[in-house]
């Protein structure tokens, strides 16, 4: 288990402060953060290659804190994989081991990651996708007990990108080895993190599984980042009603200590009229506007001074004949408002 207490670290403008971390001994953790918040520096205090000005670094109950990088058994992959062009990816890869069997070694790691052909090329004759793989084997061939990656996906493009979360889900299972990986992106977090941490003003905000996190956001700060529409503060609660922005709206699961409610877009039905339904929550709305999202549509509409935003199909948004200054119905049942 990696245990971070207390950690702080100035470097120019850019601090940390009382940074607490646990990360699990086999889990895949991912340190989801905006960029410029500090990721890359405590990844590198992990690592050994930057020292803390205050906390420690515990490594199942050891302390490392001042212990050199190759004492730790951690293997590090940047972003830009920092390969070695003058050699080929063999070399690459087997670069850090001196043993009998490297040939073996490197043979084996190459077949696993689908570069077994890319042997006796040199980094520039290789795609972004296949310098990164041999990154990762160059990391996997030492036997680390910790793999720290920092944004490793962000350079590729959006087929890479998926082909090689799944490279590394499938590693991760196969090897039981401990993953840190930081990342800008929630999609990734979210695909790859059996836990997640959200990295905010140089602290640590939240931790959490995707579900947790996505169900009970600690603050609007921390759901704001995650992308969550619908976050809306609430002014006043009575007996399950929520009064926000002049209207009310029914939450199951609402008490008083509730400060915030998040509706799924894809839990609010839009129609051309109102309809007879178990749902509690049905307002009258005007369509503001709409955006793309994936191969759907956020179709912003407004209630009064409530704004709301409702994922649908593009069937769903030619049959309601939706334009700016449309009349419709948004409805939602209470279980679909969530509190915080």
């Amino acid at each position: 288990m990696l245990e971070l207490s207390g950690i702080a670290k100035r470097l120019g403008a850019f601090s940390v402060s009382q940074l607490d971390l646990v990360v699990n001994e086999g889990e895949y953790f991912v340190l989801l953060g905006p960029s410029g918040v500090g990721k890359t520096v405590l990844l590198e205090m992990i690592a050994g290659l930057i020292s803390p000005d205050a906390g420690t670094v515990l490594w199942h109950d050891r302390d490392i804190t001042r212990t050199p990088p190759e004492a730790r058994r951690f293997a590090v992959v940047y972003q830009d994989n920092a390969l070695f062009p003058h050699m080929t990816v063999a070399a690459n890869i087997a670069y850090g081991i001196r043993s009998c069997d490297a040939a073996k070694r490197v043979g084996s790691l190459a077949h696993d990651l689908g570069i077994q052909s890319l042997l006796n090329r040199y980094p520039a004759k290789l795609s972004g996708g296949e310098q990164q793989r041999v990154a990762l084997a160059r990391a996997l061939v030492t036997g680390p007990e910790l793999i720290l990656l920092d944004e490793p996906l962000s350079s590729l493009d959006l087929v890479t990108r998926r082909q090689l979360r799944r490279e590394l889900k499938r590693i991760h299972v196969e090897t039981g080895t401990t993953f840190l990986h930081v990342t800008h992106d929630t999609e990734e977090a979210m695909s790859l993190g059996d836990r997640i941490g959200v990295m905010l003003g140089g602290r640590v905000r939240q931790t959490g599984t995707p579900e947790e996190l996505f169900h009970a956001p600690t603050d609007s700060e921390v759901a704001g980042f995650l992308g969550m529409r619908n976050v809306i503060p609430v002014a006043e609660i009575t007996d399950g009603v929520c009064k926000v922005n002049g209207q009310a709206i029914h939450a199951a699961a609402a008490d008083e200590s509730v400060s915030h409610i998040w509706i799924k877009p894809e839990e609010i039905v839009l129609s051309e009229g109102p309809f007879d339904s178990s749902a509690r929550n049905q307002f009258a709305c005007e369509v503001r506007g709409w955006e793309h999202s994936g191969s759907l549509l956020v179709v912003r509409v407004s209630a009064g001074d409530l704004t709301l935003g409702a994922l649908i199909t593009h069937t769903s948004f030619q049959d309601l004949r939706i334009e700016v200054g449309r009349q419709l119905y948004a409805t939602f049942k209470s279980s679909a408002v969530h509190c915080f």
